[in-house]
């Protein structure tokens, strides 16, 4: 067992722990401390950066099915509301933490500095435990298939194949690469004109359907509670399996923490990027949900759609015009598509401090950072490559790749409730040692962290549950057996190689 120390000065925490030594008698530890990254984002590139990667009225339309399957309009409108309140709660509790120790690691330094006991094992089961990996499914998932779906608009004798997703996969995920490898310096500009065309995208496409659709009564918006239609009778289960449509537009708050050792003065950045980022993207989301349902025709055409897409069908039935269409889905897709630069930026940050901290195998390997390009090419490299062998899941099936995206919704408020549990039990047990940041909460920190840890956990517990029932092998959701696997997995690489190996998050905060 290794003899640890952690020191709390004036918001800042060094921990110290033996090194090892390689062949060249040079310090591992010390070689990986010293892959560090350039600080060039400043408050407006950082909350761009997190109001983008959100996407969360674009994720909205392109999740409208689970809604409309289970529970109807009135389980959309209320399950965003129930969503902005949860994920407000999360963000404003990472971000005290984040305001003490803005680093990429964010969660698993967390839980390594709070946890009450085993902190080297749990800090480690949680960098397992990420999902960010298969969130970056997401983006490119949505994007593929809506052009897929476009063409079966345009063109109705299309007979669609899985691996054309998957192909379209690929060419929407291939310039997010080469920017983030090639480009990088040219990311800050690109989070700031994307944050403007996510927010200028949205009232234009709401004016669309208003002045063009036909209206809704009030009654169908905020009372029509459908049920029955996906096999589910319990209302509120039925509610609650339709939550997923508007989890994962608000999922994911912790994006732009990842990025806190390439902002300027990431201590009081980070945190408002964060809480106004939600805020932001949690009004959007609401104001296209609320317009888009006043303003839909044909429950039955929406939700049958050949295209795939409820919000296609939505869009050709307010406008008249398969022109038109394309021109509004072209406006959800492309604040989407530059989500996924965020994305991958983001995830190959996270899991570059995992390797920086001896946590991955061959962390040597993954920790460089390119001197040329100054990323972490070869995290960078890892992750694509994990997205490009995900996608290969939805040639087998459609089922077990929406069984991907609903672990990685799950696995991120897994990793959200294991600091928020281990902070509120540091204020009932040791509250002087929780150290104080540029962003407090005061005394509603308690209150809000207990909201937070309701709602995750009431998320957790309803992510896994099938979309339909009966459940067969093909509608089965297997985000939990997938989570299962991940843990049993980290379980294993901790008695074979992380208990000789880790010895919990190595890096020095500084001031910034």
């Amino acid at each position: 067992m290794y003899d640890e120390e952690v020191e709390m000065k004036s918001g800042s925490a060094v921990r110290s722990t033996p090194a090892e030594v390689n062949a060249q008698g040079n310090s591992s530890a010390d070689y990986r401390q010293r892959q560090q990254l350039e600080r060039y984002l400043n408050f407006f590139s950082s909350l761009a950066f997190s109001a983008t990667l959100l996407a969360s009225w674009e994720a909205t339309g392109g999740g409208l099915l689970a809604g409309l399957a289970n529970g109807g309009p009135a389980a959309i409108v209320y399950g965003i509301i129930i969503s902005a309140v949860g994920n407000l709660a999360i963000a404003s509790s990472l971000a005290e933490l984040a305001s003490v120790h803005p680093t990429a690691g964010a969660q698993y330094h967390w839980s390594y500095v709070l946890a009450p006991c085993y902190p080297r094992f749990l800090s480690f089961f949680q960098g397992w435990v990420f999902s960010w990996a298969a969130l970056v499914c997401i983006s490119p998932y949505f994007i593929g298939t809506e052009i897929e779906g476009m063409v079966v608009l345009g063109h109705p004798e299309y007979e669609s194949k899985r691996w054309h997703g998957t192909l379209l996969m690929w060419a929407v995920v291939l310039i997010p690469i080469v920017i983030n490898i090639f480009a990088r310096r040219v990311l800050a500009v690109i989070e700031v004109v994307a944050g403007i065309m996510h927010v200028v995208f949205l009232p234009v496409t709401i004016a669309t359907f208003v002045i063009l659709a036909p209206r809704n009564p009030d009654a169908f918006v905020w009372d029509n509670f459908v049920s029955g239609l996906s096999g589910w009778q319990n209302p509120g289960v039925v509610f609650s399996v339709g939550l997923l449509g508007v989890l994962t537009p608000l999922s994911g708050v912790d994006g732009v923490i990842h990025m806190s050792e390439e902002v300027k003065n990431a201590k009081t950045v980070i945190p408002r990027s964060m809480i106004w980022g939600t805020l932001i993207n949690a009004i959007m989301a609401f104001g296209y949900a609320i317009a888009t349902l006043y303003c839909m025709g044909s429950y039955e055409e929406a939700l049958l759609s050949p295209t795939g897409y409820p919000i296609i069908q939505i869009a050709y039935q307010a406008t008249g015009s398969k022109t038109a269409t394309y021109i509004l889905m072209a406006m959800g897709m492309l604040p989407g598509w530059v989500a996924l630069f965020n994305g991958l930026a983001s995830v190959t940050r996270l899991t570059w401090a995992f390797a920086r901290d001896n946590g991955l195998p061959f962390s040597d390997f993954f920790v460089k950072v390119d001197p040329r390009y100054k990323i972490p090419i070869r995290a960078l490299f890892l992750v694509a490559s994990c997205v490009i062998a995900l996608s290969f899941i939805q040639i087998g099936s459609t089922a077990a790749f929406n069984a991907i995206l609903s672990l990685s919704t799950m696995g991120l408020y897994i990793s959200y409730l294991l600091p928020l549990v281990f902070l509120v039990l540091k204020r009932f047990t040791a509250p002087d040692e929780i150290p104080q940041g540029s962003f407090t909460m005061g005394k509603w920190g308690l209150s809000v962290n207990l909201v937070a840890i309701l709602f995750a956990t009431y998320f957790v517990i309803f992510l896994p549950f099938p979309a339909e029932v009966p459940v067969t092998a093909e509608n089965m959701n297997y985000a939990g057996p997938v989570l299962g696997f991940v843990m049993l997995f980290a379980c294993g690489d901790w008695v074979v190689r992380g208990r000789h190996k880790w010895a919990g998050p190595t890096m020095k905060y500084s001031r910034e």
